[in-house]
């Protein structure tokens, strides 16, 4: 019996797990986008941002809660774009693009935030927070750039 591709159970779970990938990642910015708008949240990330190089300004011109709405806003832009794929994949890409631009500053953060690492152990042992909280960050950068890929190669064929 010949297999055809619907049958391919090695496809199909690929085909899920792409849509996995990327609303997954659409589920992640949009809520934790969302998340930027309590106080909680901007007292959160209050250490993460004041101790960033590329991030600390953002205090003098708002205020923390002003800076993690501002944050909270380019996520859930972002989750949207990405969600557009099926419609439109070229806007899609671009929010990938931002996305991939977004995880790789944020990474920055293992670099400048004190704590990142387990007292008494150092590298290679995360803290629980900063550290763990930040490993994600990886998992969820090679999500955009993987959705990036795909969205500007169906674009590319709708041409």
């Amino acid at each position: 019996m010949e297999r055809t591709e619907s049958s391919d159970p090695g496809r199909t779970l690929e085909g899920v797990g792409a849509g996995i990938i990327r609303y997954g990642l659409v589920i992640i910015l949009l809520w934790v986008g969302a998340l930027k708008f309590t106080a909680y949240e901007a007292e959160g990330i209050q250490g993460l941002v004041a101790n960033s190089p590329l991030f600390s300004w953002m205090y003098s011109v708002m205020s923390v809660r002003g800076a993690s709405m501002l944050i909270g806003t380019i996520e859930i832009i972002l989750g949207v774009l990405i969600a557009t794929r099926p419609v439109a994949p070229k806007i899609s890409a671009i929010g990938s693009i931002g996305a991939i631009i977004m995880f790789l500053l944020t990474l920055t953060f293992v670099f400048t935030t004190p704590g990142v690492w387990q007292p008494g152990y150092g590298f290679p042992f995360p803290s629980p927070m900063p550290g763990q909280f930040l490993a994600k960050d990886i998992m969820l950068l090679g999500a955009a750039m993987w959705t990036a890929g795909e969205a500007l190669r169906v674009a590319r064929m709708r041409k």
